[in-house]
């Protein structure tokens, strides 16, 4: 086999997968476009403020990939069943991701309101920071949370739709509900933030507000285009009308998922735990990385649809029992996202010295978050390659192996590298973050053979299908 026939796609190939990800990277681009202006409005308040909300989306973030950990490993049985055309199988794994989706939201929230407060402070505690900036930051940090709260369940539930939306194909309805969601969030960000038109000027909690409505908005029309089109969407007919989920396929997606569900929440723990190792070297640093991180997320739209491409168009093939085909697609998926996030990495280094001159911050925070930018951009195919690699593994369910690659090694590697370079020596913070960023290195050389070796092609409903 030549080059081209192994990593270069024909035509159709193509067309389907642009057909499939050109929705998935509109919504995530006009999604992380707004964040990066939601991000400014906020900024536009003061570094303080900033930093605050940062710190709650540092919180938030947790609950998110919680919430999308337990909704992976019920993906895997969704689009495998949606492979050999099981609408039953489909439907009870929707039950499944509902009911999971419920109690998570409900319990993050009786954390959060529990223990908002020490939990904010993990970040603030150190003595870089004055007594000032910690009041100023906390407070910022508490309006905020308290109202953001509200959008945790609305959320979830989205996700359950969504999710199940794409692993039929169909990822236009969620991108439009996302747009939707997306406007209302911008416009009343504007208009609450600073209280224009009449509106009462809020801050930061203008900010949880906009955020919470559109969240409300967004699952209504998702819901609503779902039932209404229930004929196409199979899985949604009598979804509500029981909670029974056969016991196999429970077992199944909690052998398959949990440890899935424990890589998310253990791998955003450990993003956390070094974001708030770069956060003991003061403000500076959280207002820095925050920008670059907002700035970093619209350009990687690409990069987190190539993933869910690869679970959708792989896990259909290894559902339908085409082993061949799924190592052939993932191979092409691969090379097309190596490919593309070397020129999109070369785009974010040249935009680096001019993204952060929007932001109403300091010249230390400015230099300090272009500099950040440039070590993002350099570092972007690998963390790319890496993203569809784990998508792979995990297509075929050997979620046991994506846990070990994914937040074992973060934990033993990029955390411990933070926690030692931050707290136990005098290196710049620039310095530490490419040492960090870079460390990924050793993950990728890991998950190359791991490709290779054709392990992960699994059909994985073989034995709980019921036509």
């Amino acid at each position: 086999m030549t080059f081209k026939e192994k990593f270069i796609g024909d035509r159709q190939f193509y067309r389907t997968l642009f057909v499939l990800v050109l929705p998935l990277i509109i919504q995530q681009g006009i999604t992380n476009f707004v964040s990066l202006l939601d991000n400014l409005m906020v900024g536009g308040l003061g570094t303080h403020p900033m930093s605050g909300v940062s710190i709650v989306n540092q919180l938030i973030f947790v609950f998110n990939l919680t919430i999308f950990g337990g909704l992976s490993g019920a993906s895997i049985f969704g689009t495998q069943f949606f492979g050999v055309g099981d609408w039953k199988g489909m439907r009870d794994t929707f039950r499944f991701k509902m009911i999971f989706s419920v109690i998570v939201s409900v319990l993050a929230v009786v954390v959060f309101t529990l223990f908002a407060e020490p939990l904010l402070m993990l970040f603030l505690e150190n003595e870089t920071n004055t007594a000032e900036d910690i009041t100023l930051t906390l407070s910022a940090a508490q309006d905020y949370f308290r109202i953001a709260l509200w959008g945790l369940l609305p959320f979830a539930v989205v996700q359950v739709y969504a999710g199940t939306l794409r692993e039929t194909g169909e990822t236009v309805t969620p991108m439009v509900g996302g747009v939707i969601a997306i406007l209302i969030n911008l416009t009343f960000n504007y208009l609450l933030i600073y209280g224009k038109f009449g509106f009462p000027e809020m801050g930061v909690a203008g900010a949880a507000l906009a955020t919470v409505m559109s969240r409300f908005v967004e699952l209504a029309y998702v819901v609503f285009l779902t039932h209404k089109r229930h004929e196409k969407f199979r899985f949604i007919e009598g979804a509500y009308r029981s909670l029974r989920i056969p016991a196999a396929l429970v077992k199944k997606i909690a052998v398959t998922g949990t440890p899935l569900m424990l890589n998310e929440v253990l791998w955003s723990l450990g993003q956390t735990f070094i974001n708030s190792n770069y956060a003991s070297r003061g403000i500076v640093v959280i207002a820095a990385t925050n920008i670059s991180g907002t700035a970093w997320n619209l350009f990687c739209v690409i990069m987190f649809a190539m993933g869910t491409a690869v679970s959708i168009l792989v896990g259909q093939k290894l559902g339908a029992g085409d082993t061949k085909g799924a190592v052939d697609v993932d191979n092409k998926l691969l090379f097309f996202t190596l490919v593309s996030h070397v020129l999109i990495g070369l785009l974010i280094v040249a935009a680096a010295p001019f993204i952060p001159m929007m932001y109403n911050v300091g010249q230390d925070v400015r230099t300090l978050a272009s500099q950040c930018l440039m070590v993002l951009g350099a570092s972007l195919p690998i963390h790319a390659l890496i993203h569809c690699i784990y998508f792979t593994v995990r297509s075929g369910g050997k979620t046991v192996i994506t846990f070990l690659f994914d937040c074992v090694y973060t934990w033993v590697v990029p955390a411990m590298l933070s926690m030692a370079l931050c707290r136990f020596t005098a290196l710049p913070i620039i310095t530490i973050y490419l040492i960090v960023q870079f460390s990924d290195i050793i993950k990728l050389a890991i998950g190359i053979p791991m490709v290779k070796s054709g392990f992960w092609t699994k059909c994985v409903i073989s034995d709980v299908t019921e036509k």
